[in-house]
């Protein structure tokens, strides 16, 4: 692994003016998209390092940012607004490219606006999407679920659909828990399940029973000593970190119902007002660490479940082991405070191989239509396209983005 005190950013991106809040990579990594404190989107393109659509998608702050499969985006904000904007790499010719430091008047062209839902952002939590059907992903979803705070009961919770903007259900408040500070959706088993993180340092995972009109608490269990203000879900669906306002950082199991396994598929899409069954849920964390260093967020796993990061107010990356949760680097670049980071995908993005006439397997380069491939010595692939190299090379690149209060974002590749 590499000296973690002699990384340095591959690139540093400038272009906010604001704090950078979000960021999420897209298009098979050939894009990163970051929000700031101002609602503006940009979105770069790592094959150049270049903006290639900036525009203002809320008029507050972005709480979060999706990728809805190759043609949308989800944007919330604290406007009160999720947004679904319609957006492909190849309309983005058609897009201001004057980044929100130039000054331009607000003016610019902006994606086409598919649904617009009005949603609670008072308590800062982001939104979270599921598909509507278990057993296909956010990518081949023609129908979703949305997750915010609830709209008058801030301490509550909804669930929504789209693109039909029905509210299918509403949690009650966890007594005692205060507002939803983080929130995951999520098919396993058949089963919709929730992980709502809180404003008192508690954890909470729930499982629908729509046929019975509740959801079931799994588990339940209060790590931190103040809010949690982020957590991720590891790709095993198996367990999730959370990090708080202070220094501790906790790993959880998802529990299975029993008798989960018995009856795959069983819920049901109604639009009912769920209460929230008891019973005996696990209470007790996989593993809890006291990092000495608080205000750690936004944290994110790895698609490789690996590793994870977290977004530090002390202006540092921090990268974690996954398995033991001990810290493994630093990335130190920012001089303020970093509020957001981001991991490409890891290992999905290899060259796809074709059969010739002969049998034998060609590896063909991303855009295969405007490039030659020839065999090097070695077995490698080798582009005459720059372009094409680029490109693979951006897909391939197991990068770590980070945001900042400074409204730059550094862009590491050094795992």
């Amino acid at each position: 692994m590499a000296d973690s005190g002699a990384a340095h950013p591959k690139a540093i991106l400038r272009g906010h003016k604001s704090q950078v809040h979000v960021a999420r990579f897209v298009h098979n990594n050939e894009r990163l998209v970051t929000g700031d404190a101002e609602g503006f989107l940009v979105v770069w393109d790592l094959t150049i390092m270049r903006p290639r659509a900036v525009w203002r998608a809320h008029q507050k702050t972005i709480l979060g940012v999706e990728e809805w499969g190759p043609e949308r985006l989800v944007t919330h904000g604290r406007d009160n607004e999720l947004i679904v904007w319609k957006f492909t790499a190849g309309e983005e010719a058609g897009y201001s490219q004057a980044l929100p430091l130039d000054g331009v008047p607000d003016t610019r062209p902006k994606p086409w606006i598919q649904h617009i839902l009005p949603v609670n952002a008072m308590n800062f939590c982001a939104f979270a999407m599921a598909p509507c059907r278990a057993g296909i992903s956010i990518a081949e979803a023609s129908e979703v679920l949305i997750s915010t705070p609830n709209a008058i009961h801030l301490e509550g919770l909804d669930i929504y659909h789209l693109p039909s903007q029905a509210r299918l259900h509403t949690l009650k408040p966890v007594p005692g828990a205060g507002m939803p500070m983080a929130l995951s959706l999520f098919h396993r088993d058949g089963g919709l399940h929730l992980i709502a993180a809180y404003e008192n340092g508690a954890a909470v995972v729930l499982r629908a029973n729509l046929d019975a009109g509740a959801w079931t608490t799994l588990y339940k269990n209060q790590s931190h000593s103040q809010p949690i203000l982020s957590f991720d879900v590891s790709p095993c669906l198996t367990y999730f970190v959370t990090s708080a306002a202070s220094a501790v950082i906790a790993k959880h199991p998802i529990p299975r119902e029993p008798g989960e396994d018995d009856a795959p598929g069983k819920e049901k899409q109604t639009a009912t007002a769920a209460s929230t069954e008891e019973h005996e849920a696990a209470s007790t964390p996989l593993k809890s660490v006291n990092t000495k260093h608080a205000g750690q967020q936004s944290l994110r796993i790895r698609s490789d479940g690996s590793i994870f990061a977290t977004a530090g107010w002390d202006s540092k990356v921090r990268v974690y082991s996954a398995k033991s949760l001990k810290e493994v680097a630093v990335l130190k670049w920012h001089q303020s405070g970093c509020f957001s980071v981001a991991f490409a995908d890891v290992g999905s993005r290899q060259p796809s191989t074709t059969p010739t006439k002969s049998g034998e397997e060609t590896t063909e380069p991303p855009n295969s239509g405007s490039s030659s491939v020839v065999r090097t010595q070695a077995g490698a692939p080798a582009y005459f396209n720059v372009k094409d190299r680029r490109i693979q090379q951006a897909r391939e690149a197991h990068w770590i983005a980070a945001g900042s209060k400074d409204g730059k974002v550094s862009l590491w590749d050094i795992y």
